[in-house]
């Protein structure tokens, strides 16, 4: 059977192509493709020119991965820290990522979502609670009810979950990164609330959809875990609730994605069980 780039060529109607690998450090980790749709246009001189484009692009892509690794590596190390001071476990981070994820695929139409956006969306939702890291834990890890001045203490993590993420792209260079946006407004905005009574009063159209879409995913495993103060809901109690307070405090696309993938969201839920130590 031909390859799958050979398959996406031949349905495009290109008559020529030239395929060349990239290295770095004499370590192969990648293709450019240069296609054409009249036959035989690689000749001498342009894969000459070819080689030269080929090379700053090369250098543009290692570029890149080198930033996305750092960045990736912050985050990994970033989550690990949430773990150790929050009763969320790896497993619920786990979840309501790959929540996310579902949510993010079913409405990237309406909002324009390409896979790029959908996988950072993903890979950056552990870190929606990063500010709860300068929480105390007499309020963080109280079994009670907090009080009044005790949950305005709380909702201040969402403010210091964004300056500990400034501070981090800053001490990296990476300021500029690409999507670096999606990052911050999930730190800052996943308490937000469609008719305005989240945390900072943002209403509908000033909530970024990735903050939205988290919200979604982490509050339905939260309704679906057992913490400290609840046992845990069943998917229909939970999914219940979610569609009860859609178009006021969530968004009504972000619910009905995730209960339209009830049965992704089961698998999921038997993948990343908690174990005896949480």
């Amino acid at each position: 059977a031909p390859a799958e780039h050979t398959r996406r060529i031949a349905a495009m109607r290109y008559q020529s192509g030239y395929t060349m690998p990239m290295f770095l450090d004499g370590e192969f980790f990648g293709f450019l493709f240069f296609n054409s749709h009249r036959k035989d246009v690689f000749d001498e001189t342009t894969l000459h020119y070819l080689d030269m484009v080929g090379h700053l692009l090369s250098l543009l892509v290692i570029h890149e991965l080198s930033a996305t690794r750092s960045l990736v590596g912050i985050v990994q190390t970033a989550t690990n820290m949430v773990q150790h001071r929050d009763f969320e476990t790896g497993s619920h981070l786990d979840r309501m990522s790959n929540y996310a994820r579902l949510i993010a695929k079913e409405v990237a139409k309406k909002y324009r979502l390409d896979d790029d956006i959908v996988e950072h969306i993903f890979m950056f939702s552990p870190l929606h609670d990063i500010g709860k890291i300068g929480i105390s834990d007499s309020i963080l890890l109280k079994p009670g009810k907090l009080t009044e001045a005790e949950f305005d203490t709380m909702k201040t993590h969402t403010m210091q979950g964004g300056e500990i993420i400034d501070t981090m792209l800053r001490s990296l260079g990476l300021d500029g990164f690409p999507h670096a946006d999606i990052l911050r407004n999930i730190a800052l905005h996943h308490h937000e609330a469609i008719n305005g009574s989240g945390y900072n009063g943002l209403t509908d159209d000033e909530i970024p959809i990735e903050a939205k879409i988290v919200a979604v995913a982490d509050v339905f495993d939260a309704l679906t875990s057992v913490r400290p103060y609840k046992k845990a809901w069943s998917n229909d109690m939970a999914f219940e609730f979610l569609q009860a307070m859609a178009g006021s405090k969530f968004d009504r696309d972000c619910v009905a994605a995730l209960i339209h993938c009830r049965d992704e969201v089961e698998a999921i839920q038997k993948r990343f069980q908690e174990d005896h130590l949480g």
